[in-house]
């Protein structure tokens, strides 16, 4: 697995950005590619560790320890077929995914974990400019027609494993462009939309149509795709947002979801017109972010970018830890403090232990968040949360940002049309056959699984795509 003693020789070398006083003036990505001889320094630290734990770590089951040896020995596409065997969209997990990966590696045992992240963005990326990725054309079609409801990464994944099986399948998306969150939740300065535009071309070449602008349940009923269909996977993410419910919060105007917000400065770069009564802007405005996840990191970034007067980031969770304590975490997913390239452009301050407790203003616009330090203790092996005692504190905000994450998927109109079982206020179905409990009616990504990453969500899409071709065929021979 790379050079035996290439850990021992080389240390780990992080990926480059360009300065933040650069890449705030533009959306695009700013992360500086490595030079090929470096991606194949870097694949040669893997070391034959015995155990891969990486493969633990990743949701896709990425094989790892073979694409890195691949680099190494400077065969980049073999490496991409290896890639490419346990993951559709490597260039989305190359460049938005956390890397679980990295954090079960066994070299992170010492703080100095092989840069899988990097390899894995680096070897698609050549891929692409080599001409290697192609459609790939099924000898022969079932006649059998799949209906996905949902182009985020989860109903793409599914889409093209089950035009690759052979089936028609019709990918339905209610917005007007095809990528669900990847395409208006994710800033471009994290994932340029190209990326996504090149993967459905290369769909449509497999023989997967699209229809944006088509809201199932609403638009278009969803007995009618019953009807039409010999199957239906519902991969409609968890789009409900977490509310923040204090006083003043629907009093006065400035507090928006973040996705809305997003989605906004998204279209944006795409070249749309966002209606002056309408746009959500920070331009200028002293901004509050409430969440402290991905999410608000992007609301970071993008307000900065915006040109906002201030940053301030709220979060109700108490500080993690810079440093976690190896012997007790690896190699799951630790819990440690996380600052964002969004954080390094220029954040005010970030609040740790604290709960939103109003909104005041005045004439009908927001000019103050009202909080309180709160803190931690376990009680009957459960956290719970208490005030600390005269700690409240009051922030100037001209606009509220609320990244608190997803509760469930929207079940008014599709979800309820088609009467589906919920466990959590998910979609109910297991991850073995992902069937609802309607006929002929399967469900994969965060609508199932609840509010997750796209690594997840591809796995999820990829193995309900297995499930759907055994209850069309009797049997599959997509991979799971």
């Amino acid at each position: 697995m790379g050079k035996p003693t290439g850990f021992m020789e080389l240390p780990r070398t992080e990926r480059h950005y360009a300065s933040p006083s650069d890449r705030i003036q533009h959306y695009r990505e700013f992360t500086l590619s490595p030079s090929d001889s470096e991606v194949a320094e870097q694949g040669s630290r893997c070391m034959d560790c015995g155990i891969p734990f990486c493969h633990q770590g990743c949701p896709v089951n990425n094989i790892i320890p073979d694409w890195n040896d691949g680099v190494y020995r400077g065969d980049w596409q073999q490496a991409l077929d290896i890639l490419h065997s346990t993951n559709n969209f490597p260039e989305f997990t190359g460049r938005i995914c956390p890397a679980p990966c990295e954090a079960a590696c066994t070299l992170n045992l010492q703080d100095q974990p092989v840069t899988i992240k990097s390899i894995e963005c680096a070897i698609i990326d050549k891929g692409w400019a080599m001409g290697w990725v192609k459609p790939q054309i099924p000898e022969k079609r079932t006649g059998k027609r799949v209906a996905v409801i949902g182009s985020g990464p989860s109903g793409l994944a599914c889409a093209q494993q089950l035009a690759r099986a052979g089936h028609e399948v019709v990918v339905y998306e209610k917005n007007d462009r095809i990528g669900g969150l990847l395409r208006y939740g994710i800033p471009d300065f994290k994932m340029e939309k190209s990326h996504i535009d090149r993967r459905i071309a290369q769909m449509q070449a497999e023989g997967v149509r699209f229809r944006p602008n088509s809201h199932i349940g609403t638009d278009i009923p969803a007995q009618k795709l019953l009807a039409e269909y010999d199957a239906v996977v519902l991969a409609v993410g968890s789009e409900k947002p977490r509310d923040l419910e204090v006083p003043g919060r629907n009093e006065f105007e400035g507090v928006y979801y973040a996705m809305d917000f997003l989605r906004q400065q998204n279209k944006r770069n795409a070249g749309d017109t966002i209606a002056e009564d309408v746009a959500i802007t920070a331009t200028d405005k002293r901004v509050i972010v409430i969440g402290g996840g991905d999410t608000g990191s992007d609301c970071i970034g993008t307000s900065i970018r915006q040109g906002a007067a201030s940053v301030v980031q709220l979060e109700i969770l108490p500080q993690p830890p810079e440093k976690e304590n190896k012997l007790l975490t690896w190699p799951l997913w630790p819990n440690k403090l996380r600052t964002t390239s969004s954080h390094d452009e220029g954040i005010k301050q970030r609040y740790w232990s604290v709960n939103t407790k109003s909104i005041t203003g005045k004439d009908g616009k927001i000019t103050h968040l009202n909080a309180v330090e709160v803190e931690w203790k376990q009680e009957g092996g459960q956290w719970k949360m208490s005030e600390k005692p005269d700690s409240a504190f009051t922030l100037e905000a001209d606009i509220v940002f609320l990244a608190m994450g997803f509760v469930h998927p929207v079940h008014e109109g599709l979800l309820k049309e088609l009467g589906v079982g919920l466990d959590r206020n998910n979609i109910k179905a297991d991850d073995k056959q992902y069937r609802t409990s309607v006929d002929k009616v399967f469900a994969a990504g965060d609508a199932r699984r609840g509010q997750s990453l796209v690594v997840w969500a591809i796995r999820e899409g990829r193995q309900a795509a297995k499930a759907v071709d055994e209850f069309l065929m009797g049997s599959s021979e997509l991979p799971r």
